[in-house]
């Protein structure tokens, strides 16, 4: 491990809005932090997430909680990047682009003079996009720079199959692949129950009847859920913040945990330069390599398209159109 890493579990988080604050309280329940450092342009609203957080220490396991400042990127373990404007009502994550992208580049300049030796956590949406913009500005080894991706997105999917089929949630692996947002699609083909592909489980079970119709109705689930909960409460932020710590634990713990993190692409699935999610083993480092599983015809042919739609958007944000 790097000298000025060793020692300590610091996380610092960029921004104290819902979804900060959220991973704030989650993180330190969890114990996998010594430090939490949070930072905001706006920071008596930092100073007041810190000070609530840190009224309920008597609650959790022992964790330094205080603000910070651009000082504390160079010896973070990892760092949190969850600053940008939120998700309106009605608005897809794309839309997000042109607001978050300069922030996201002003961040990570700072984090790059600081000599910093953290892996970068991209939560800003549009995700994808950031995290490409991140890692384009960062210039780092492209393990060191990930986005949360679509483990939030596999985990909806996972909740969604278990209720349907009656069966616990752990006991149910699958995948949401591609974007992080309308173009990503359910991997069927890395789906399993009860160690059985759901090809040969759904027939056994003979629940639901037409079962490919309740596959698509699950996998449009997945893909509408943000914008039902941003219709009912204006933001989402408990299970996101749920979501980061599994992925920051993964890189505190060393775990080599397999998560659908966005990653830049080096050909893997016949994809270069652009970020998108597929399972990659995320240990100390961040992304120590990405899984190239054999999808069938038709998910690669999602997968491909997610990169296009992506690597447009990319295109015009280059373009400043």
């Amino acid at each position: 491990m790097d000298g000025k890493r060793a020692g300590g579990r610091k996380v610092v988080v960029v921004g104290a809005g819902a979804v900060g604050a959220t991973f704030c309280y989650a993180l330190a329940q969890s114990g996998l932090s010594d430090e939490i450092v949070i930072i905001d342009r706006n920071r008596p609203l930092a100073e007041g997430q810190a000070l609530d957080l840190a009224h309920g220490q008597p609650f959790f396991p022992p964790v330094k909680i205080r603000v910070g400042d651009a000082n504390d990127y160079a010896d973070a373990s990892v760092i949190v990047m969850a600053a940008g404007a939120k998700q309106a009502p009605g608005e897809t994550r794309l839309e997000l682009l042109r607001r978050n992208a300069s922030v996201i580049a002003g961040v990570v300049a700072d984090i790059t003079r600081a000599d910093s030796s953290a892996v970068l956590l991209v939560v800003s949406n549009p995700v994808d996009i950031l995290t490409y913009v991140a890692a384009r500005t960062a210039g780092w080894p492209r393990g060191r720079v990930l986005g949360s991706g679509t483990v939030l997105d596999s985990a909806r999917f996972r909740s969604l199959l278990s209720r349907h089929c009656g069966i616990d949630t752990h006991n149910v692996h699958g995948y949401m692949l591609g974007e992080h947002g309308d173009s990503e699609f359910a991997a069927w083909s890395m789906t399993h129950i009860a160690g059985m592909p759901i090809e040969e489980y759904c027939p056994v079970c003979g629940k639901c009847g037409d079962w490919r119709e309740e596959r698509r109705k699950i996998e449009q689930q997945v893909r509408d859920s943000a914008y039902h909960i941003i219709d009912y409460k204006g933001a989402t932020c408990f299970a996101i913040g749920l979501a980061m710590v599994r992925i920051v634990g993964a890189i505190v713990r060393g775990e080599h945990s397999v998560l659908t993190v966005s990653t830049l692409l080096e050909g893997e699935y016949g994809l270069t330069d652009v970020c998108l999610s597929v399972p990659c083993i995320v240990a100390e480092r961040g992304i120590e390599r990405v899984v190239e599983a054999d999808l069938p015809t038709e998910e690669a042919a999602s997968l491909a398209s997610s990169a296009n739609l992506l690597k447009a958007a990319i295109a015009n944000l280059d373009k400043g159109d």
